[in-house]
């Protein structure tokens, strides 16, 4: 899918034909990577990594445009269960022109910031600042999910939300290790400004916009370390609550073994003392409930 945009009264507005400032290929087919790498002379190693979702986050410059990889969140979907994944998404910057390549589409453009957008560099700051803002969206759902399995967890021993939290904990280590490459291109981005050809806007905007990812990163990072130390916490409770439990079967299985070893003794197939007593049953019966009985008081008194 191809899309084309211009700026139009400083406002970004989307046009059907060419030429186009800005131009947004979604899952390129053949054709249109035929033509991206026959006319716009893009490096095709390149090209395929903007839609490698494994591909790391690089800045490379080339005779006649910048190319830009980073990562990105995907799209979430009920079909993912509780799955967030990462994937990646090129930037290639000309003189006079901008071409974003994604394997799937995703909001890139936020209205309210792009009123101060005038010019295709501008956007592509505006683009990086609107990923950061994607990356944030989803880690407070990640971070409203993770409540509702905790709250769940307190009152269920089901497994299934146990795998729930192991799912977010592996979300987040790939969103961590995505928003730290990311943090590098955009070292690379500001070290490169003077090449680049940035304004001191656009070089605020830039600044601006690394401070916001390594905050992003942090919180991040705060919440895999959480969630991670609460997997583990569960895990302990886990156990504990298993120990309890075989302790109280264990106790509640001897408590019935002593009486039942009374009640054995005395219906041996040989002679035995009060076998021809009246009072004999009741009295074999009494053994067997104080030996229970003197058992369960041993047990208390112990604290076990």
């Amino acid at each position: 899918m191809h899309k084309r945009y211009n700026f139009i009264e400083r406002r970004l507005v989307e046009v059907a034909d060419e030429p186009a400032l800005v131009s947004v290929y979604v899952n390129p087919d053949e054709s249109e990577r035929k033509y991206l790498v026959d006319m716009l002379e893009l490096d095709e190693h390149t090209l395929h990594s903007a839609l490698d979702a494994d591909e790391l986050p690089r800045l490379e410059f080339e005779p006649e445009h910048m190319a830009l990889i980073v990562k990105r969140p995907c799209s979430y979907t009920p079909a993912d269960n509780l799955s967030f994944r990462v994937s990646s998404a090129g930037a290639f910057l000309f003189k006079e022109r901008l071409v974003i390549v994604m394997p799937e589409e995703v909001p890139l453009f936020d209205s309210a910031q792009l009123i101060r957008t005038h010019t295709p560099l501008s956007l592509l700051m505006q683009v990086l600042q609107r990923l950061i803002i994607h990356f944030r969206e989803h880690l407070k759902v990640i971070s409203l999910i993770s409540d509702e399995l905790q709250d769940r967890l307190r009152t269920s021993m089901e497994n299934r939300y146990l795998f729930n939290m192991f799912t977010l904990t592996k979300s987040l280590v790939y969103y961590v290790n995505a928003i730290s490459a990311n943090e590098a291109v955009l070292d690379k981005l500001k070290l490169s400004a003077a090449r680049i050809g940035l304004s001191t806007e656009e070089i605020e905007l830039l600044e601006d916009t690394a401070i916001d990812n390594s905050q992003c990163y942090k919180q991040a990072e705060t919440y895999s370390s959480v969630l991670s130390s609460l997997m583990d916490a569960r895990a302990s409770v886990v156990a504990n609550n298993l120990n309890v439990v075989m302790k109280t079967l264990t106790m509640v299985t001897i408590a019935i073994m002593v009486p039942s070893l009374v009640v054995s003794i005395f219906s041996m197939n040989v002679p035995i003392p009060m076998q021809a007593h009246p009072w004999g049953f009741w009295i074999v019966l009494g053994l067997a409930f104080f030996s229970g009985l003197g058992f369960v008081a041993y047990w208390r008194k112990r604290h076990w």
